[in-house]
């Protein structure tokens, strides 16, 4: 994808997390997110706009903190709400294409790994305002959604802090039944995950050595993304079960 096509994304989903977050109201319970109401969602995601726009627009080079949840509540939370997240959608589509500042994941630049990264983060937020209206989200796109597996898989479960471990290797599959071409194999050890796509290998091996799985998760991908951030069950689940398990007790991506 595009950094235009993210920064669309951005600025729909988070308009359309503001408008779920007001009519369901602050008090609401988030139900993909136990604990949470809605005015704790509403000052995470703010308070990570504000965090990811100043990257950007003040060139940060090194880790630079967030600064701290707001305490706002009811009409002004949901004003600073849409305050930042404007700010943050500007700022990525004003910003020049060479911009230099701090990132974590892999990325063709600082900027589209900025933008790519706070298009899934909304996103996955706005599936859970959302939920606090009851009833089904509005879907996620296909493609969109099979660009955040892989955001996932091979970005943040490839850093140290993943906590997706097994004692002894074992291999994960994530099929995308939607999008033939979309399936990664998720090597699990003591180390952290080694993720790759296997429709289409980068390190010359051939799909069919890693074609056993010790257990598949598939689904169509827009279910499978919101299902491997721990927001919904596994649409099918094949083999050992309790790799799947495994993934709910010790993928969730902590703010710290």
């Amino acid at each position: 994808m595009e950094i235009r096509e993210y920064v669309e994304t951005l600025d729909r989903e988070g308009r359309a997390l503001a408008a779920a977050a007001e009519k369901a109201g602050v008090d609401a319970d988030v139900v993909t997110c136990a604990g949470w109401r809605v005015r704790d969602l509403l000052r995470h995601t703010g308070m990570v706009h504000r965090w990811a726009t100043a990257f950007v627009a003040e060139g940060h080079t090194s880790y630079h903190p967030d600064g701290g949840l707001p305490d706002l509540d009811h009409d002004e939370l949901l004003a600073w709400f849409r305050d930042g997240h404007r700010r943050l959608v500007d700022t990525l589509s004003g910003a020049s294409p060479d911009v230099q500042c701090w990132s974590f994941l892999p990325a063709p630049s600082p900027l589209a790994f900025w933008a790519r990264r706070q298009a899934h983060e909304t996103t996955v937020h706005r599936v859970d305002a959302e939920s606090a209206l009851g009833g089904d989200p509005t879907p996620v796109a296909p493609d969109f959604a099979v660009d955040g597996i892989d955001e996932l898989l091979l970005g943040f479960h490839a850093r140290e802090k993943s906590a997706v471990r097994t004692e002894e290797p074992r291999v994960l599959r994530v099929r995308v039944t939607d999008r033939p071409d979309a399936v990664w194999a998720v090597r699990l050890s003591s180390e952290p995950p080694r993720a790759e796509r296997v429709d289409r290998p980068v390190s010359g091996q051939d799909p069919a050595e890693v074609s056993e799985a010790d257990c598949e998760l598939a689904g169509p991908a827009a279910d499978l993304y919101l299902a491997l951030w721990n927001r919904v069950p596994f649409p099918a689940v094949s083999g050992d079960t309790s790799l799947a398990a495994l993934w709910r007790e010790k993928s969730a991506i902590n703010w710290s």
